[in-house]
């Protein structure tokens, strides 16, 4: 992603780290199938001493059968609680998976075997011990360049931990926080000339879109990374990034529908129809099923990893706790994602609604012309037939000249009718509305006036007996 090349372009060191775990391993005699381009296939390889602590090795998993007995054999004599992590971020492009398949196989194997690559790589959810090894992917079989197809998969021992990912997974790996764009205090660019974060001074600049892109995240960068003491504490980890990555999409999902409600209240003809023309709202509710079907494969996948790992003895209590919260926050995505398609649904729905009125109208001022010119159509066929009797239609006789006139005269006298038909019942409805406003002040004057006759009267007559009295 675009903030993980502006970091490497800042440190140095990243840019290093990458181009070595990028390299792929020399071809072996025995390999069938043809090698790709180095640095398309990355890897990565850590060992964490158990205290906090974390380095980068070299990609030896070669030999990592042979290093977990000597490990197995010092962890017996010293208590070391060293342990290993490798992974492998393959390319996210039009390629099948029997290619990804081929990638994995040149990576991992020995010491793994084909079914070891195929219970990383097959599409679908997955959870069960392989060759005495636990392996979970939750692998969504869409389009590998698509933005919501995700793919993860994780082979777990006591002493190694191995994870396939396609493209890049955010905080997924771990740095330096002395490397990390989160410990300088940048600058925001927003000149379009300059790309990326240039060094200027002791300060470091930024563009304006990634700190929009910073803004989006539900996470911090991989220096902010709590380092694993254990290999439960490291599954969890990957668990977590990988629950992340989906709530970036569902924010940004929430923003880009946001602006998009508001370009709609502001917009006019031409950006409802291109939104319709370009079907972006359909396309984007299949990409929220697509990711609807990863957040429940998910969801069903990690509460088996939870109930087995619940019966290790080298899983704490903590990190099952912690996977119980991962799976309530999954539960509580999809039900966002619900709620976005349905924004989807009434905002398309909005556009057809919109689009059949356009064409209401249309067929209106249609039926409107077809109803003036239909008549007239057949006034001039009725005195354009070549027949006799016709009148008017006589062409040597002098006293019929004006025959074109009297024809003219019937088409405009037909169009004042049709005309007055149209007009006739909004004047009929102002003539009514302005006659019930005359009859109800005449009501109320008449009312009025009676009153004051009565109360003249009364008035009248209480003068009239007062001077009686006196």
């Amino acid at each position: 992603m675009e903030l993980a090349n502006h970091r490497v372009m800042v440190n140095g060191g990243a840019e290093e780290m990458e181009s070595e775990t990028s390299v792929e391993e020399p071809l072996r005699e025995h390999r069938l199938y043809p090698s790709h381009p180095a640095g398309l296939v990355k890897k990565r390889a850590y060992v964490f001493d158990g205290n906090g602590n974390f380095y980068h090795k070299d990609w030896d998993l070669a030999d990592l059968y042979q290093k977990e007995k000597h490990h197995w054999e010092a962890a017996e004599s010293q208590r070391v609680n060293e342990f290993s992590w490798y992974h492998v971020e393959l390319p996210k492009g039009n390629q099948k998976l029997s290619q990804s398949a081929q990638d994995l196989i040149g990576v991992l194997c020995p010491p793994l075997k084909l079914q070891d690559i195929l219970s990383l790589v097959s599409n679908g959810p997955f959870c069960a011990h392989v060759d005495g090894a636990l392996v979970f992917r939750v692998n969504s079989p869409g389009p590998p360049s698509s933005d919501f197809t995700f793919r993860i998969a994780a082979r777990v021992t006591e002493n190694s931990v191995i994870t396939v990912s396609l493209g890049r997974v955010p905080r997924l790996g771990f740095s330096r926080m002395g490397e990390s764009l989160l410990s300088e205090i940048p600058s925001v660019e927003r000149s379009p000339q300059n790309r990326g974060q240039q060094q200027e001074g002791s300060g470091i600049v930024i563009k304006e879109h990634v700190l929009e892109f910073l803004l989006t995240m539900n996470h911090s960068e991989e220096a902010d990374n709590p380092v694993p003491r254990s290999v439960s504490n490291l599954v969890v980890h990957i668990i977590d990034t990988h629950v992340d990555q989906l709530q970036d999409i569902v924010t940004k999902l929430e923003m880009e529908l946001d602006s998009v409600e508001l370009d709609l209240d502001k917009g006019g003809y031409e950006l409802k129809k291109q939104m319709l023309d370009d079907r972006r709202f359909p396309k984007l509710h299949i990409n929220l099923q697509r990711l609807l079907q990863v957040i429940a494969h998910g969801e069903q996948v990690y509460l088996r990893v939870k109930e087995k790992c619940s019966s290790k003895r080298w899983f704490a209590n903590e990190d099952i706790n912690s996977l119980e919260e991962l799976i309530g926050r999954l539960r509580r995505l999809k039900e966002n994602v619900g709620f976005i398609a349905n924004r989807v649904t009434a905002i398309q729905a909005g556009l057809d609604s919109w689009q059949s009125e356009q064409i209401n109208k249309k067929l209106y001022y249609l039926s409107f012309l077809s109803i003036i010119f239909l008549p007239l159509s057949i006034i001039t066929g009725v005195f354009g037939m070549n027949v006799g009797g016709v009148p008017w239609t006589g062409q040597n006789i002098p006293e019929l000249n004006d025959g074109f006139r009297n024809v003219m005269l019937i088409c405009v006298a037909m169009l004042l009718l049709i005309l007055l038909c149209f007009i006739f019942p909004a004047l009929y409805t102002r003539i009514a509305a302005s006659w019930q406003n005359n009859r109800a002040l005449g009501r109320s004057w008449s009312l009025n006036k009676k009153s004051f006759l009565r109360r003249a009267t009364r008035i009248a007559d209480q003068e009239r007996g007062g001077y009686l009295r006196i």
